[in-house]
């Protein structure tokens, strides 16, 4: 995976953007799905379907993303209803303290700005103190 692609793109990127952002995709395909039944696996490696439709997926996915992203930098109200469902159904905090515990070895580094004031955002990396 690590070939793939280039730039600065973290291993999870990479990983969450083919395991889930394009397979999502392509498990949407009726034409993979009856593919998939009908054929052996490398019967169906070698459909051009699979092809076409990979492309189709890669498509469709930067178009959904830049929509939804496009409305989410636009939105105070997108971007709070994006904290609840990390905080309150996608266990973000339970995920991050299970990452410290752990031991991670990342270090506590500012966010990228693409917009705003440079700045304008701060990580604390201890508590109580």
């Amino acid at each position: 995976m690590n070939t793939l692609f280039e730039g600065d793109l973290s291993d999870d990127d990479k990983l969450i953007y083919v395991n889930s952002v394009v397979m999502g995709k392509l498990l949407e395909s009726s034409t993979l799905v009856q593919q998939a039944a009908n054929n052996t696996q490398e019967q169906f490696a070698n459909s051009p379907d699979l092809r076409r439709e990979i492309e189709n997926a890669i498509m469709d996915a930067l178009e959904a993303h830049t929509l939804m992203s496009k409305q989410a930098l636009n939105s105070q109200a997108i971007q709070a209803g994006i904290k609840d469902i990390l905080l309150n159904h996608a266990k973000l905090w339970e995920a991050l303290r299970s990452r410290a515990g752990k031991g991670w070895s990342g270090q506590a580094q500012a966010p990228k700005h693409r917009t705003g004031t440079p700045g304008s955002c701060h990580v604390r990396t201890t508590w109580g103190r």
